[in-house]
């Protein structure tokens, strides 16, 4: 049994060990107490001088492992509170490093737009020192003259002295030119009247209109011969004299 008993012992905690030798010192204190002999109050006295003894040996031991464990909470709270400290730096250290890149890459963005733009502004001024080329001249539409023809006979006559006549402003119409020349020449170009009294003056009537020289150089129009038997111009001459004189040769019936 004693063996027994002391291999039980030998497994408890040093803890445990301690608790136990300060129970049973308190014990021997009690028992101690209560042989001693005197008054009463002596006994009381040393009794309570014999527990107060008793008291730190016993208490000792628990105060030890109380201070062990709290060294160890302490050591895991500072473990822990180093960690997130760590943690909050190493957070704080990739933001600020996040916001520098940020920063950064504005930056950058910044200056490749202000040197885009300087670029344009560049190119623009190069453009406006540059004057464009003067736009060449739409090329002028190429008329092209159609010249009239005419038939060399009386209706060919009459229907050239008319346009001519047509561009000067002398009025006069075709039958009007007609009736007028067949009843002066029969319509002979080469007519001549030599017993009238312009004859006798020496100044002869000629041509399809019997016009004397002085008249029809007088009322010659330009563009026209200078011949006075030319059919054309011997026409022309005429109707611009009529015209002068009587209105237009529409209103000439007889000899003018």
């Amino acid at each position: 049994m004693p063996k027994h008993a002391n291999s039980g012992f030998s497994r408890l905690t040093r803890t445990h060990k301690l608790s136990v030798a300060g129970v049973a010192a308190a014990g021997a204190a009690a028992l101690a107490l209560s042989v001693v002999p005197g008054n009463a109050a002596d006994h009381g006295k040393t009794q309570a001088t014999a527990v107060e003894n008793a008291q730190p040996a016993a208490f000792s031991a628990v105060g030890t492992a109380g201070r062990t464990q709290q060294a160890t909470i302490a050591r895991q709270a500072d473990s822990s509170a180093a960690k997130g400290k760590a943690e909050a730096a190493a957070k704080k250290a990739a933001a600020e490093k996040a916001a520098k890149a940020k920063a950064a890459a504005a930056a950058k963005a910044k200056a490749a737009k202000a040197r885009a733009e300087k670029a344009a502004a560049s190119r623009s001024a190069v453009r406006t020192a540059i004057p464009a080329a003067a736009p060449k001249p739409a090329a002028k539409p190429v008329v092209k003259r159609v010249v009239k023809t005419y038939p060399d006979n009386l209706d060919g006559w009459i229907r050239e002295s008319l346009d001519v006549m047509a561009t000067k402003g002398i009025p006069g119409s075709y039958n009007g030119i007609y009736r007028n020349l067949m009843r002066e020449s029969s319509g002979n170009p080469m007519a001549i009247n030599l017993w009238d009294i312009n004859a006798q003056n020496g100044i002869p009537s000629k041509g399809l209109l019997q016009v004397i020289d002085p008249t029809f150089r007088a009322y010659h129009v330009a563009g026209t011969s200078w011949n006075i038997y030319d059919p054309v111009a011997n026409i022309t001459a005429a109707c611009n004299y009529a015209a002068a004189k009587y209105g237009s040769m529409d209103n000439v019936n007889s000899a003018y």
